[in-house]
């Protein structure tokens, strides 16, 4: 009906369409201009669906298959043989081998390779890439995890033209052989090594050779050093990204160079970096003013240092987890200069409170996402507050104990754009703030209420009102009979697609429900 309505479709997407299977995909085959496509996670889409698109679709430039897990050899090398246009192509997890990158190495126009986690593909493949694949510019390897050195080496060696490189995890050691190859990739703006083992030879080539580099990926890499980030800094004042996640010998000096080198930075990931202190903060605060995004979970943040990083007035995304020296008074001067903020992460930040809730809902409106798990200071006032946030859609707090079902109604009375909940253990919520909920919460896709004291009356009015629901944990609801399990399921079993409830609840629930859910492609997590 679609093709028949839309003869000169061009794109479309119908991934994580659990019903997308091979007559779907022949039926869309008869769509001859399409141009792009989009089937990630068509679990039942195989060989013989891709074949007919293969042939019919000659003209297909861009195709995802990541996550079709029935997909194999033979449908990767016939889609390589007949649509000779393909520039984008996205294989990621799939149990594909070496030979479906023998195939795809024949494709002279491919710029875009993503293959993150096939396991099956080894350094064979990636020297088939290195061989051919003229065009490519972009390669995501990152958790293949029977590539090594050897099959980099021949990548870096062959595809001269790359310019964005993902070879993160699985790699634990880049040898020197590959570090030379950096020298001729000439264009390359992005390359993240996630996981490796570097040495000062990496930074040194890197910082002399890939001038153009604007992101660069070392998280959770052994070698990174003060030295060496000072010298990829001063080589590189272009940078936007950079990714020094759990790269904890980094001292003040290495921020220094970064702050004062790369003014252009818009995103900085130092988690667990915990020998850092106010004066990094101050340094970021002073230079990096263009910043966006600032992951510091983990690091010795405290009022103080928040005060100078609140200069950085374009910040989007601030992730402040397990500073446990933070308080109100920091998240105020967060609050009165970073009025783009969209993200805050304050994940077991013990000494926040409602006032600081106060703060943040009174300056920063554009608020989206927040994370307030474990600060267990917060009550219902800092519900109150928080019903002020009209854009908030995504929030986590667990085991909120002070907060009961007052604070819930007010929090749904205001957030109305609420997509995202998860209130595990706040054991003090009742009916009455699930019946608000309900009402109000119209939005909800994805909901944990493991561990409240919600009722069967209470989770069948969530399950039946709320139509948007697709995702829900009700794991430990010590009110909810057997019965009020299957009520509230049958409620909402044709549109949910994953549920998580006790393993002793199997046998509890009818044989006719069960299926009901599989049929309508729910997956059940038995806990």
């Amino acid at each position: 009906m679609l093709v028949g309505a839309c003869p000169r479709l061009q794109a479309v997407d119908v991934s994580h369409c659990y019903q997308f299977g091979d007559r779907e995909a022949a039926a869309l085959s008869c769509a001859a201009e399409l141009r792009e496509i989009k089937m990630d996670k068509c679990l039942r889409l195989t060989d013989v669906g891709l074949a007919k698109i293969a042939v019919r679709c000659e003209k297909l430039e861009k195709v995802s298959l990541k996550w079709c897990l029935e997909i194999t050899d033979l449908g990767i090398d016939l889609l390589s043989k007949k649509c000779h246009r393909l520039k984008h192509l996205s294989v990621s997890y799939l149990k594909i081998s070496d030979e479906s990158l023998r195939s795809i190495s024949s494709l002279q126009k491919l710029e875009v390779l993503l293959m993150v986690g096939c396991g099956l593909v080894g350094d064979e493949g990636l020297h088939f890439l290195g061989n051919g694949c003229p065009s490519l510019q972009v390669l995501d390897v990152s958790r293949c995890e029977h590539v090594s050195s050897a099959g980099l080496f021949s990548v870096t060696r062959g595809c001269k033209g790359l310019q964005k490189l993902n070879a993160g995890y699985y790699f634990l050691e880049l040898s020197t052989t590959v570090f030379q190859n950096f020298k001729d990739l000439k264009h390359l703006k992005t390359i993240r090594v996630d996981g490796a083992r570097v040495n000062d030879s990496f930074f040194q080539i890197i910082s002399n050779n890939c001038l153009f580099l604007v992101e660069v990926g070392l998280s959770k890499c052994e070698g990174v050093n003060d030295a060496g980030v000072m010298q990829l800094a001063y080589g590189h004042p272009e940078l936007k990204l950079l990714d020094l996640t759990c790269c904890n010998d980094l001292t003040d000096m290495a921020i220094s160079a970064i702050a004062h080198s790369c003014t252009k930075l818009v995103c900085l990931k130092l988690e667990s970096c915990s020998l850092l202190t106010e004066k990094s903060f101050s340094f970021l605060g002073s230079s990096c003013v263009l910043l966006e995004e600032l992951d510091l979970t983990e690091c010795c943040v405290n009022d103080k240092g928040l005060e100078y990083l609140s200069k950085c007035v374009e910040l989007q995304c601030l992730r402040l987890g397990v500073c446990t020296d933070i308080s109100g008074k920091g998240l105020s001067y967060i609050a009165s200069n970073c009025k783009n903020l969209k993200e805050l992460d304050l994940y077991r930040c013990l000494n926040v409170g409602d006032d600081g809730l106060g703060f943040i809902a009174s300056g920063c409106k554009k608020i989206r996402k927040l994370n307030l798990c474990y600060c267990t200071k917060i009550t219902d006032i800092g519900m109150i507050y928080l019903s002020q946030l009209e854009e908030l859609s995504d929030l986590e707090m667990r085991s909120l104990l002070k907060v009961t079902s007052a604070g819930l109604t007010a929090l749904a009375s205001g957030c109305r754009k609420l997509s995202e909940l998860d209130i595990k253990h706040c054991g003090n919520i009742g009916d009455v703030g699930f019946w608000s909920l309900a009402y109000h919460s119209w939005n909800l896709q994805q909901i944990n209420i493991s561990l409240c004291g919600v009722s069967d009356a209470g989770l069948c009015m969530i399950m039946s009102n709320l139509t948007r629901l697709q995702d829900v944990k009700l794991v430990n609801l010590t009110k909810v009979s057997a019965r009020g399990y299957e009520l509230a399921l049958r409620a909402s079993c044709r549109r949910l697609k994953k549920v998580k409830v006790l393993a002793s609840l199997k046998p509890l629930l009818s044989v006719e429900l069960l299926e009901a859910l599989g049929a309508s492609g729910c997956r059940i997590r038995w806990d």
